[in-house]
């Protein structure tokens, strides 16, 4: 395996396996990873023109969602230490994060750590990082939380975290969802709707969020119009799937979250962590 510094299109660091799979991720934006090329194909979608306008919100890649998934009332976390600004889906995907290789030569672990940058925004001594291990036709992704806090320090950490993949597709026109749940909570109109008359308006854009009851089996699953499909494996407490479209954009986000939109829901007492896991997983259609 190899981690070697790139400058084209744009500077990036590039992870290549042993089996020749590669990742490719620019940590001082976000930590992000903005491919995975797996058996030969890009898996991800990335705009690399609006990549290169730092004023605009990226449009690909893997943006990281921390410590909140989508927005919160009011744009504001309020916690027994005071009220606090909450940007859309926290601030970890706008911070420049540390990269290592794994010692087990099969992928790459990104870092964030708290700052004064966070503390205005988020009270917390923290730690997150992220492991993205290559496996044949897959991406094990392995998220560890921790407060860091001493025991004398009052208060619960609270969090959610989420993954915002925009999966490379023909077309949407010839993209497909299978293994969700009937219904759905559309964001657009905030109401639950049937997820398959959700899923015929890929084309028209979408923004739903499918949830599985607890103990049942998380494994939604695009198919890309290419004649393989890219199955997302959640373990909890992922227990949300957020799926995203944005004409004419060759691409559908899936998304795993801790929580729904304006909820925080885990949260880690001073000294405790927490591990989050998924999969995405190269099938056929």
């Amino acid at each position: 395996m190899t981690l070697t510094r790139q400058g084209a299109p744009f500077p990036h660091w590039q992870f290549t396996a042993a089996s020749g799979d590669q990742l490719r991720v620019v940590p001082e934006r976000g930590g992000l990873l903005v491919g995975w090329r797996c058996s030969g194909e890009e898996r991800l979608y990335f705009d690399s023109e609006r990549f290169a306008d730092p004023s605009k919100s990226v449009r690909g890649g893997i943006p990281v969602l921390f410590p909140v998934c989508g927005n919160l009332p009011d744009g504001a976390l309020v916690l027994p230490q005071g009220r606090f600004p909450m940007a859309q889906h926290g601030f970890a995907r706008d911070l420049p994060w540390d990269l290592a290789a794994l010692d087990s030569g099969d992928g790459i672990r990104l870092t964030l750590s708290d700052s004064p940058a966070t503390q205005s925004a988020y009270p917390f001594r923290f730690q997150l990082s992220l492991d993205y291990q290559l496996e044949p036709d897959a991406l094990v992704i392995r998220a560890v939380v921790e407060h860091r806090a001493g025991a004398a320090e009052a208060g619960p950490m609270p969090f959610a975290l989420g993954l915002h993949p925009y999966l490379q597709v023909a077309s949407l026109a010839r993209a497909r969802v299978d293994g969700v749940p009937e219904r759905c909570w559309d964001h657009l109109t905030a109401a639950e709707a049937a997820t398959a008359e959700q899923l015929a308006r890929l084309e028209q854009g979408v923004d739903l969020r499918v949830t599985w009851p607890a103990g049942a089996g998380l494994a939604p699953r695009v198919c890309t119009g290419t004649g393989a499909a890219v199955e997302l494996q959640m373990q909890p407490p992922f227990a949300h799937a957020v799926l995203w479209s944005d004409p004419p954009r060759p691409m559908l986000c899936l998304e795993p979250w801790s929580a729904p939109r304006g909820e925080l829901g885990l949260q880690l007492q001073p000294g405790e962590r927490c591990e989050l896991r998924c999969r995405y997983r190269i099938t056929a259609a």
